[in-house]
This record gives C-alpha cells, structure tokens and sequence, in this order.
C-alpha cells in the first residue's frame, strides 16, 4: 500500500506536465510561421517584407529562426544603382542556401524596400540603403548583428562569412558561370597574337622603351589606386542616401573606400604623372635659344606641367584630409 499522501503527488506532478494552453496556442502559433516563411522560400530564395510581415514574422515571438534583412531601396525613381549591385549578391547568397543540400529553417533571408515598407526604416530609425541587418532566433540584436558594409562591401563571400559569425551556418557561395572574363582574355590575346603576326617582319616596337615605360605607369596607376582592394572587398561604386538622395563618391573613413573613389584617384595620380611627364620634357629637350617659337613651346610645357602637378595635388590632399580625419596640411585647398 502506498502512502496517503503519494496519490496527490503523483496528481500534481501530471497536471504539471501537461502543457498548458498558452504553450499549445505558442507552439501552434511557431508551427504556423516556420511553415509559411518555409512556403515562401520555396517560392523564392528572398522573401519579400512589408510592415505587418515585418512585424509578424521578425519582430514578434514567438521565433525560433534567424532572419538576415537587406533593406534596399530598388525603385526606378530612387536611383541607387548600390542596391542593385548589393541586391545581385544578396540573391547569390540567398541561392547558394536555399538550393543547398544543408538547407533548413534555421535562417531565412529577406529584402524589405523603402517604397514598400517605409514604415519599417522609420521604427528602425534608418537613413540609408542598402543595409543588412540580422535578426536573431533568441535574445536581442547586437552590434554585430549590422553588417559593416562600407568597411566589408557587399560581395557574397564576405556576407556569407558573417552569416557564419552570427548564426553559425556556413554557405558555400556558388556563383552563375561568367564567361565574360574569359572571353575578353581571349579576345585581347588574339588581338595581340594578331598584331605580332602582321609584324612578325619587324618586332622593333617589342624593345621600344616608351611602350613598356607607359604599360608599367598604367600597371602602378592601377595599383596605387586600390584596384586590387576593390576585387577583393567588392565595395559598392558610391553611396547614395535614399532619403536626401545625396550621392557621395569619396568614402569619409580611412578603413574603406568606394569603387568610384578608386576611379577619382587613379585620374588624379595620371593627371600629376603628367604634369611632371611635361616638366621633365621641358627640361631634358633641345632648344635652340634664337628660336623664339622653340621658347614659347618650352614655356607652355612648364607652365601646363606646373599647373598640373599643382592642381591635382592639391585635390588628391584634400581627399586624404577628408579620410584622414585631424591631418593638419592641405594646399591651395582645405
């Protein structure tokens, strides 16, 4: 025989476990989210968010998924030719999980745009496109949790890596095959082959020095401007703020820079090694002193020379002022 008391314990425990019906209404109300976010990401890779899907799938529990947000602004009239580059790779990105064999629920991506959900950058308090935020399954939203994008760039690669970082699921980014590169190769070697073959009788121009000199200054030309960091990072070519539509070309931090920006100091640079290109022609070269026409050509050398080196350097000063935030000299302009 049990004790008296057993019974009463034992129907306590049983009424403990049972779920209570706001667990049930809970659980249901999970079951019936995580079904239609997997129904439309069956659909397409990115599901599209306005205000009340933004508030009912993301914002409001209960969630167990991540979900990683581009905020864009791709309206013909907004003019953000950024968030189309960034949309293209968010789509990459959005691809190479959802077609992917490791697929699950555990992170769905989606795009909320400005003319569609305005109400949605206001109650994030948000001023610029693209931005791409994540939203956590459990707890509050981190620094981290805001992809640096200028620093970063948009590229799939770089955001696949700080899905990882934050939600500890890795993609393997699988690119469309671009045949366009290796068509151009071959296009640009046969044209080449071709001129070699037309002077295969006379191949003097293969030792001629202002050919190489001018293929090494564009080679450094390219360089220097940061060419390489731009495959790399794959930064946006400028910044344009959807709401003041303000387009900026010149990145304001020394830690990144814009594809447009690379653009503007390859150009500077040319235009100061031409400067100095003229003032050493007009130095180096022959004169004859009792040609007047001779002294005029040498002075426009200078002076253009001159004018040149003065100029863009002063340009290219200012660009490093305004990156380098507290640097104390600047010419001709502050």
């Amino acid at each position: 025989m049990f004790p008296s008391f057993v019974f009463p314990l034992l129907l306590l425990f049983s009424f403990y476990d049972m779920p209570s019906d706001a667990q049930k209404k809970k659980e249901t109300l999970l079951s019936e989210k995580v079904g239609q976010m997997m129904e439309w990401a069956s659909k397409r890779s990115i599901i599209k968010l306005n205000g009340d899907k933004f508030r009912r799938f993301v914002k409001a529990p209960p969630r167990n998924y991540s979900v990683v947000i581009m905020f864009t602004a791709l309206q013909p009239q907004r003019q953000c030719g950024v968030c189309r580059q960034a949309d293209e790779e968010f789509h990459i990105l959005a691809n190479s999980w959802r077609y992917s064999s490791a697929f699950t629920n555990k992170v769905f991506f989606a795009s909320v745009d400005f003319d569609e959900g305005s109400d949605v950058f206001q109650m994030l308090s948000m001023n610029s496109a693209p931005t791409f935020l994540h939203f956590p399954a459990k707890g509050k939203q981190r620094k981290t949790d805001n992809y640096e994008l200028q620093v970063r760039g948009f590229a799939a690669e770089q955001l696949a890596r700080w899905v990882a970082d934050r939600t500890d699921v890795h993609i393997r980014v699988i690119r469309p095959p671009n045949y366009a590169g290796p068509l151009l190769l071959g296009f640009l070697l046969a044209v080449i082959g071709g001129l070699a073959y037309l002077r295969r009788h006379n191949l003097e121009f293969l030792f001629n020095k202002n050919v190489w000199a001018f293929s090494a200054l564009c080679f450094v030309l390219i360089m220097t401007s940061g060419q390489m960091w731009n495959h790399i990072r794959g930064p946006p070519y400028a910044h344009k703020n959807p709401n003041t539509g303000q387009v900026s070309y010149i990145h304001g931090s020394s830690q990144a820079q814009f594809v447009a920006e690379t653009h503007i100091v390859l150009l500077f640079n040319g235009a100061v090694t031409m400067g100095m290109v003229l003032l050493c022609e007009a130095a180096t070269s022959d004169m004859d002193i009792g040609k007047r026409k001779s002294e005029e050509t040498h002075m426009v050398l200078c002076v253009a020379g001159i004018g040149l080196v003065m100029l863009f350097f002063s340009w290219l000063l200012s660009i490093f002022r305004a990156k380098y935030h507290g640097y104390p000299y600047s010419f001709l302009m502050s």
